[in-house]
């Protein structure tokens, strides 16, 4: 008679990266669900535009904010500049349903994704590449839209 167990013998082993990325990607999700997401510190030369997401109460940006971050993070990691160049100078956020008040919170949301994607690999010294960091926005993306609470 089989033990209750046996099935497990069968499973197939998750490799340990995988297992880190989808770790990775619920953690960040985590932090994503609260406005602002945590920031270890604000440098004021360089973050000074986002001051006021941290200082002054506001709202949390609408779905389609964080939608665009992602892409925009995509395309960071992707060294697509061209695209991103293009997409900014043009204001096409405009065209994806964003207002012209929605560019500091995206800007603000897709530099926190790419500096979590760079601190990851710079933390695992280069263990995780920027392919595995694409894999994670697209985890948590998928994880936003199940919880229907963030993305539409």
């Amino acid at each position: 008679m089989p033990s209750r167990w046996d099935h497990l013998f069968d499973l197939k082993p998750i490799p340990l990266l995988d297992h880190f990325v989808e770790e990775v990607a619920k953690l960040l999700t985590k932090d994503l669900r609260q406005w602002p997401p945590p920031v270890s510190e604000l440098d004021l030369d360089t973050g000074g535009a986002f001051a006021a997401l941290f200082t002054e109460p506001s709202a949390r940006p609408a779905p389609a904010v964080y939608t665009e971050a992602f892409r925009l993070t995509r395309w960071e990691l992707g060294h697509e500049t061209d695209a991103y160049d293009d997409y900014m100078r043009n204001k096409r956020y405009l065209e994806h349903g964003l207002a012209p008040a929605d560019r500091t919170s995206l800007l603000f949301l897709s530099r926190w994704l790419t500096e979590q994607m760079l601190g990851l690999g710079e933390a695992t010294e280069g263990r995780v590449k920027r392919k595995n960091m694409r894999e994670i926005l697209d985890r948590m993306e998928s994880k936003l839209r199940q919880e229907s609470s963030l993305l539409s």
